[in-house]
């Protein structure tokens, strides 16, 4: 992270972090619990390595990170992570039309197993099918590989193909609440199609979300399909990627209590949009220079199972006769087959 926005934090942070001082102690500064809440995240290193770090007490830095955190998600979280309106929407289907030629497209969706240290008493309620204690973290993302939606908890004995029907977010799609714009026609056609999210096989094909077509034998519309939905979702793959190598507390096993796990993992997603809606402010590379970084101890979720309606199978079917028509490509044959079209 950078002195300048370093310092942004502590500006943005200053009346939360501010402590009195007393007659028996002098209180740690501003700058050194920011810095000892960065550190944590961007290692993972324990707290008795923190705490011989900074010269300070292992429950104080108990105490800093979860503080600091919750301090990070309350002033960032408005600023940074604020539910999309109608508009933020329509930007981010603008967004993925230009840069991964997939219109009316408002968001990429994924999730990951999140690996954890067993909580005392849980029994197997974090314990996965893997053989590790996890949870998960979903996100939605949109084409500048910033999150629009975070959620965190599902437990990890639940199974993948259930984690998404039964969280927030895929409740909330599927009642409609999540205020997407209305139906738009693809550039050049003229009926009007919903706007979609895209994600992978561990997701359901639902009327706004669109999700490949199952099988290895493909004729060529179906694969070109898939190709161009893997080629739009890939930017909530890369985004988990630059999550992961940004914040290193994902290489590793997270051994705090579960609702400061909670905290930790909001912190680096606010963290994570902070400072990618930023960088055009100082001298940084985009983030698409680290693009391809790999999401570490970030664990994929499972296929799960399909029954789509006929109005979301209907929907696929329109974008892929759309992407062997009007909204073909002229390099997607090549890239999809590794050959030129004839």
């Amino acid at each position: 992270m950078s002195q300048w926005h370093f310092n942004g934090l502590l500006d943005l942070l200053k009346d939360d972090l501010e402590r009195e001082t007393t007659p028996f102690r002098e209180p740690i500064s501003n700058k050194d619990r920011l810095a000892v809440c960065l550190r944590y995240l961007a290692t993972g290193d324990s707290y008795k390595t923190i705490y011989l770090c900074y010269r300070i007490g292992k429950s104080t830095v108990s105490q800093i990170i979860p503080q600091v955190c919750d301090a990070l998600w309350r002033r960032l979280q408005p600023l940074y992570l604020a539910p999309p309106t109608e508009e933020d929407w329509l930007e981010a289907a603008a967004g993925f039309q230009d840069r991964w030629d997939f219109p009316n497209c408002v968001g990429a969706l994924d999730g990951k197993h999140v690996a954890i240290q067993a909580p005392p008493n849980s029994g197997s309620t974090f314990f996965n099918y893997k053989g590790g204690f996890l949870i998960v973290l979903m996100a939605l993302v949109d084409h500048r590989y910033c999150f629009t939606v975070v959620e965190i908890g599902s437990h990890g004995s639940s199974s993948d193909g259930g984690i998404f029907r039964s969280s927030d977010l895929g409740k909330a799609l599927q009642r409609g609440d999540l205020h997407l714009p209305g139906p738009r026609p693809l550039p050049g056609t003229e009926q009007p199609v919903p706007h979609v999210i895209v994600g992978d096989e561990a997701f359901p094909l639902q009327n706004n979300l669109m999700r490949p077509y199952p099988g290895r034998q493909l004729d060529e519309p179906r694969r070109i399909f898939n190709y161009r939905l893997s080629r739009a979702r890939r930017v909530v793959e890369n985004s988990f990627g630059i999550l992961a190598s940004k914040w290193e507390m994902y290489q590793r096993r997270i051994k705090l209590q579960p609702h400061n796990i909670d905290k930790v993992i909001k912190a680096t997603g606010v963290l994570h949009n902070y400072l990618i809606k930023t960088l055009s402010l100082v001298n940084h590379p985009a983030p698409e220079a680290r693009a391809e970084a790999r999401a570490g101890g970030l664990e994929r979720l499972q296929p799960c199972g399909n029954h789509p309606s006929r109005e979301a199978f209907n929907l696929r079917e329109i974008y892929k006769d759309y992407f062997m028509s009007t909204g073909k490509v002229k390099w997607q044959h090549a890239a999809c087959f590794g050959v030129a079209a004839v």
